[in-house]
């Protein structure tokens, strides 16, 4: 009988926005009992809702480390990644937020704008990589190196694949999604130098019908392990009823797929927990975060004791390496699946680099889409 992976990359991007002004249609205000902080208010904006399992992790972590901490936040969901983003930003800022986290790649440049606007406000925006040029001292970017928890799924998946050939299920191809993709495909190269790792788009973070039908391409295509980089559950479930092992992502999907195998989690209740500490002291600045296992914002978890002696000893033992930093996924040489070499051997990625990777490694049987 085939077995169920499970990477449980719970991105649990703490944004919660603080009851700032009126409350909105759209806006859900988590009123607190007994603050021990007053007049200070924290802000956050989700691309989702509870129902996406992307989002869900952010709001329960905000939940969590403002409740830890005392002070006053709102959630405000269903924000797309548009203008609607710049003008929560600036409403919660008007409204006398004084720290403002977004959780989407496309809220970006919003948040830059609302960053310019309101210098006397941190902002603070995860999965973007603008900060680094922007240079703004109110504004910086954040997110877990899931890449460290995709390469010990890709060693897992590796081990139990009969065909050799591994689906993903992509949401859109910016940098982050290429990470992940890229350290599957070495990590499970790690374990077994054959294998193939096949790419299906969705063109959507939250489409539980194109999430669907990709798994199923997929499947058609002989993947017989598949993970997602998208925010519903339905890939996990779609490979439970075709009986086929998956890697899920931002949570634990037990219930979609009740025999998953591995689970890796993101923490952000530490970071989010962090930064507003800082603003409470007066010591906040602009400095990048891209946290892993080293500082816990990467855990390992639900690994089944069906998986394989050996390489569940070789998964827990590179997690032990990554935790104490002694050990990075994109190590040269890694060659593009053109042939081309991207990093040098002996040689590590560079964040810079990572947050503009674009190309797949070799392993990897699908082209990068271009623009249309």
């Amino acid at each position: 009988m085939k077995k169920f992976l499970a990477l449980l990359l719970s991105l649990v991007m703490v944004l919660a926005l603080v009851a700032c002004g009126d409350k909105k249609d759209d806006t859900n205000t988590d009123d607190q009992d007994n603050n021990e902080v007053t007049d200070f208010k924290v802000g956050f904006i989700m691309l989702h809702d509870e129902n996406s399992t992307y989002d869900l992790n952010f709001i329960n972590a905000a939940k969590e480390a403002c409740e830890t901490l005392g002070v006053e936040y709102t959630i405000v969901t269903n924000v797309p990644e548009g203008q609607e983003c710049y003008d929560k930003a600036a409403e919660l800022a008007d409204a006398g937020c004084n720290i403002i986290f977004a959780d989407s790649f496309g809220h970006e440049d919003y948040m830059i704008q609302a960053a310019k606007d309101f210098p006397d406000v941190q902002f603070c925006h995860s999965t973007g990589t603008k900060a680094h040029t922007e240079k703004l001292s109110n504004y910086h970017n954040a997110f877990a190196s899931i890449y460290e928890g995709r390469y010990l799924a890709g060693m897992l998946a590796a081990a139990t694949t009969k065909t050799n050939i591994l689906g993903y299920v992509a949401a859109l191809p910016i940098p982050e999604v290429f990470q992940g993709i890229n350290a599957y495909t070495l990590g499970a190269r790690a374990v077994n130098p054959n294998i193939e790792v096949r790419v299906v788009w969705t063109s959507s973070w939250y489409d539980p019908g194109k999430e669907a039908d990709a798994t199923k391409a997929l499947i058609g295509m002989k993947a017989d392990v598949i993970t997602h980089h998208t925010n519903s559950t339905a890939v996990a479930s779609t490979c439970e009823e075709a009986k086929v092992p998956v890697i899920s992502y931002n949570s634990a999907m037990h219930k979609a797929a009740p025999t998953m195998l591995l689970g890796g989690v993101h923490r952000w209740e530490e970071y989010y927990t962090n930064e507003i500490q800082k603003v409470l002291d007066g010591k906040w600045d602009n400095t990048p975060v891209w946290g892993g296992a080293n500082v816990h914002m990467i855990e390992l978890a639900d690994m089944t004791p069906k998986a394989p002696e050996n390489v569940a000893s070789r998964i827990k033992a590179t997690y032990a390496k990554l935790e104490k930093g002694e050990f990075h996924p994109f190590t040269g040489p890694v060659v593009s699946n053109e042939g081309k070499v991207m990093i040098p051997e002996g040689k590590v990625a560079t964040d810079e680099e990572l947050q503009q990777m674009m190309y797949f490694v070799e392993g990897v049987a699908s082209k990068v889409p271009t623009a249309k």
